[in-house]
């Protein structure tokens, strides 16, 4: 599900299920964990590039998982809500530069994921978006991250709101650095990459990002413990019950 290439100073994770358009579940998450670690110490990788195949950079959290979860206990919720906090901590607090190209749609976890990493370039055509209270669901975890990103409005008016926005929208938004066609997009991330790698100093960035990971650190992992079990807590909710059930059976919910 996750593939990992070096070439150029540059570690390529690249997400690989896109007859599922990348949907996040278990099994991904844990690949991506150990796709990072992979290169975490590799001296011949400056920085990253999470990419992926297909249609969809990623869609958020796969049916199957879906339907599981309407299954799991608390505590299997916890710790599987954990894990994906782990993860996107990981990213963000990565000590190399990571860069999201995103050639699709990045939506609810999916968009997460993007929005962890420390530049992203997209399309014209990719949408993005925490759809999550559109299912009865909390985006819990991204909060804390988005929060942090963008500001509070900007947060408050996405994920209340739920709805997709476009790329330019995006970009507006401060979750998009920069768009470019599809036939560009693979060469304009390469170019901004060996920009970074030929003029600025691995150990200066590493530390400047670190630098910024420091600020609010201790506020920030304990919001997301809270974020974490409340994400565990609100699963069992009858509302995310029903609007699981109805996404799964491709019908609108009654709210």
């Amino acid at each position: 599900m996750v593939k990992t290439h070096k070439e150029n100073r540059i570690g390529y994770i690249t997400l690989n299920r896109p007859e599922k358009r990348n949907a996040l579940g278990p099994e991904m998450v844990k690949g991506l964990s150990e796709a990072f670690d992979f290169f975490s110490d590799d001296e011949e990788v400056k920085l990253i590039v999470l990419k992926a195949e297909g249609k969809a950079f990623c869609a958020g959290a796969d049916l199957a998982y879906l339907k599981d979860l309407q299954s799991y206990t608390f505590e299997e919720n916890l710790e599987d809500s954990r894990r994906l906090m782990e993860l996107f901590t990981k990213i963000y607090e990565y000590p190399k530069v990571v860069i999201a190209q995103v050639q699709g749609h990045a939506i609810a976890g999916g968009c997460g994921l993007m929005t962890v990493c420390d530049f992203a370039f997209s399309v014209p055509e990719a949408l993005f978006g925490y759809t999550e209270v559109r299912i009865g669901f909390v985006p819990a975890l991204v909060s804390v991250f988005l929060n942090e990103q963008i500001g509070g409005a900007k947060t408050q008016e996405l994920l209340l709101h739920g709805g997709l926005i476009e790329a330019h929208q995006a970009k507006a938004y401060g979750l998009v650095n920069e768009i470019y066609s599809p036939d560009e997009l693979e060469s304009q991330v390469d170019s901004f990459a060996q920009e970074l790698i030929e003029k600025n100093s691995t150990n200066s960035m590493s530390q400047t990002k670190a630098l910024l990971r420091q600020l609010n650190r201790e506020e920030r992992n304990k919001n997301l413990q809270d974020a974490a079990k409340l994400n565990a807590e609100v699963r069992a909710h009858p509302d995310c019950v029903h609007g699981i059930s109805s996404f799964l059976e491709k019908k609108k919910p009654q709210w």
